[in-house]
């Protein structure tokens, strides 16, 4: 970046306009190829930084979501980006991630479906593997907790209906909300899907313990087994 921050943007490198851009402007008039750039720090010599995130960004169909599934290997294929640069876009787009995840929390109150599914899209829609979690909710419908119960491989997981309970009546929840994701994509509740619930709801209601809802999560959509009527 040049010394002078009084140096015309006309005159700045390619490389550098979006950083003055966004000293002079602000963040929120970036593009996403002007913020990349900013990331990447350069480009090469037949090729500016902005021009070579717009190029990543079409391999991807300009799909940010996208771009965070990419690893180190796929990015440095793309020339002008090599391993420290590919490093530096993974973490930013993996710490943008993380932010969702603290922001949907901030939400607390559940009073519908979609709720649930912003507090746990960014948590496990989009991973490879299937997990099973617990949101445990006050008398309010306020989030006390929210825990992995399980961790599996691509085809399911196992659920513990001594621990899920063990451990609301330790936090003195009153209410579950039950959460995993199909890696598949599928929003279909398999038999496995109905029978753990069923087993759960059936535990809850002896100890007072209501489940109010299991969600399956994928990347776009979710499915409520309540909305869905089958609860």
């Amino acid at each position: 970046m040049a010394e002078n921050s009084f140096f015309p943007i006309t005159n700045w490198s390619e490389d550098d306009k979006p950083r003055e851009k966004l000293m002079l402007k602000g963040k929120s008039v970036l593009s996403d190829a002007e913020l990349i750039a900013i990331l990447i720090g350069s480009g090469s010599r037949n090729e500016s930084a902005v021009d070579l995130s717009k190029r990543i960004l079409a391999s991807v169909e300009n799909n940010l979501n996208a771009l965070g599934k990419l690893s180190i290997s796929q990015l440095i294929n793309f020339k002008g980006i090599g391993e420290a640069k590919a490093i530096s876009i993974i973490a930013a787009l993996e710490l943008g991630r993380r932010r969702r995840a603290e922001d949907a929390v901030e939400l607390m109150k559940v009073t519908s479906s979609k709720i649930i599914f912003e507090i746990m899209q960014p948590i496990i829609g989009e991973l490879p593997h299937e997990e099973f979690w617990i949101i445990y909710l006050n008398n309010s419908n306020k989030v006390i907790s929210k825990s992995q119960l399980s961790k599996g491989g691509i085809t399911g997981t196992l659920v513990d209906v001594r621990i899920v309970f063990k451990t609301a009546l330790e936090m003195g929840a009153t209410g579950l909300i039950l959460c995993h994701n199909h890696p598949s994509g599928t929003l279909i509740p398999s038999d496995a899907d109905k029978q753990i619930t069923r087993k759960l709801k059936l535990a809850g209601d002896s100890l007072e313990i209501k489940v109010l809802d299991h969600l399956i999560v994928t990347e776009k959509n979710y499915f409520s087994f309540v909305d869905e009527g089958i609860f």
